[in-house]
């Protein structure tokens, strides 16, 4: 049976990314369906043969005409790109590819594009193997997204589900360590054991984790972070949480 679609509708005509990082790592991946770039004559030769790809409709333009397709004050470098999106990804399939020491990314409803552009760039610094997020409230996969992850959007498998509590129980199933980021947890999360299969779970800017997504997580953990400050941005948490368990828990 073939599995049901998880992308949202893009708009008919498709999505405008924007920055040199997040254009040429889209005209960089052949999973991505690119239709029309627009550049300034520098912004050309810094793409180089990226610009070259096959199908690929290329107009050299101005500033002006830039504007015309972005939104207002947005950092362009030049260069605009229309995509259609990514081929749906099941989860399935994202763990049938793995290895046996793998780290996965959950996300519980980031509601801030930029948030979740940042958090996918940590990911893709840090070798993360998939990132798992709902499919509905969520943060869309668009243009500020692709602008803040510098790249990583088209970097990332990234999955998106119609229930993220059996997208948890699915990663348990196959052998994962699942670690909820909690402000509120006893344990910090740098004195946890190291297992070979990790997934974190990230909750959203303001409410944390959902009851139900935290319940289904192994053990929830802190960052250990002065008091004098409560929490972090969510962003950033990611980065620092994903470094200790890409790098920082010791080995057995």
């Amino acid at each position: 049976m073939a599995a049901p679609p998880h992308h949202r509708p893009p708009p008919a005509e498709g999505i405008w990314l924007y920055g040199h990082h997040a254009v040429a790592a889209a005209l960089d991946n052949p999973l991505r369906p690119c239709r029309r770039l627009l550049a300034t004559a520098p912004a050309l030769a810094r793409l180089g043969r990226l610009a070259e790809r096959p199908g690929l409709e290329v107009e050299r333009v101005g500033p002006k005409e830039l504007a015309r397709v972005l939104p207002e004050d947005v950092v362009h470098q030049g260069c605009a790109l229309l995509v259609g999106p990514l081929p749906t990804r099941p989860l399935e399939a994202l763990l049938a590819g793995l290895g046996a020491e793998a780290l996965v990314l959950v996300l519980d409803r980031i509601q801030d594009p930029r948030n979740l552009g940042a958090i996918l760039r940590s990911a893709a610094a840090l070798d993360v193997a998939g990132v798992i997020l709902p499919e509905r409230r969520s943060a869309p996969l668009g243009a500020a997204c692709a602008k803040a992850a510098s790249g990583a959007l088209d970097m990332v498998p990234i999955v998106e589900v119609t229930n993220l509590v059996q997208a948890i129980e699915s990663l348990k199933r196959a052998g994962f360590w699942v670690v909820g980021l909690d402000a509120h947890a006893e344990p910090p999360l740098e004195s946890l054991p190291w297992r070979p299969r990790r997934a974190l779970v990230l909750g959203s800017e303001e409410k944390g984790m959902r009851r139900l997504v935290a319940e289904h997580c192994d053990l929830s953990a802190k960052l250990a972070i002065a008091p004098r400050i409560d929490s972090l941005n969510v962003a950033v948490a990611a980065g620092i949480a994903l470094y200790l368990l890409a790098r920082g828990l010791p080995r057995p």
